[in-house]
């Protein structure tokens, strides 16, 4: 990865990685530019000079942290590896994961709850933020910020409850079927004692089943 002041343009821009590299240097304050054929990331607008060197060094240092190899302008390089907390996007994408390793309806439909719960669940938490960010929004004092907030709080109030109603129904359904999923069921390959080929071996071994865990932790080493 590349974090560099630009040359021409004087701006912050940070250059490569994945996905979670992304996720990475939001965090660490920059913003986000999609163009056609790559997304890198900036400092954001209005800062002084010394701020965006800030941004940058921090940037940097979290990358590093996390196995990134990152080159930078010397300014910005820093022995600094600072401790993260595992983001509560990996919680709800461990939801995929039990999905995804469940091999009944009762076990799928246990993980979608955690989604659907009316009360504390994770959608039922989304429409608080977006309420909670158009409440923001309409104190702020620009002629767009209401605008925004209505925005905001239409998203809460139709596609949200949209998506919720259709995966709480989905939830339920799986909750009343108490079903084995005809794909992922798991053959213990024993032998009935009445079988002639005692010899005989199952074709069809059954799929590592693990209980549901925590997400693991950040890999070591270096990635670029």
């Amino acid at each position: 990865m590349d974090v560099r002041r630009d040359p021409h343009s004087g701006e912050i821009l940070a250059r490569g990685g994945d996905s979670e590299a992304h996720s990475i240097l939001e965090r660490a304050g920059l913003v986000a530019v999609t163009r056609v054929h790559e997304t890198y990331h900036r400092a954001p607008t209005g800062l002084a000079d010394k701020d965006e060197d800030r941004l940058a060094t921090n940037a940097v240092a979290r990358l590093r942290a996390n196995g990134y190899y990152v080159e930078c302008d010397e300014v910005f390089d820093t022995d600094a590896r600072p401790s993260s907390d595992l983001p509560l996007g990996s919680s709800v994408a461990h939801l995929a994961e039990r999905i995804g390793q469940a091999v009944t309806t009762d076990e799928a439909a246990e993980a979608l709850t955690e989604l659907t719960a009316a009360h504390d669940g994770v959608l039922a938490a989304l429409e608080e933020v977006l309420t909670a960010t158009a409440d923001f929004y309409d104190g702020l004092g620009h002629a767009a910020d209401p605008n925004i907030a209505r925005r905001l709080r239409y998203l809460a109030d139709q596609p949200l409850r949209l998506i919720r109603t259709d995966l709480a129904d989905t939830r339920n359904q799986l909750a009343d079927r108490h079903a084995p999923h005809p794909g992922r069921s798991i053959c213990s390959a024993d032998v009935p004692a009445t079988e002639r080929e005692r010899s005989a071996v199952c074709a069809c071994p059954p799929p590592p089943r693990v209980l549901p865990a925590p997400p693991p932790p950040v890999a070591a080493g270096r990635r670029l």
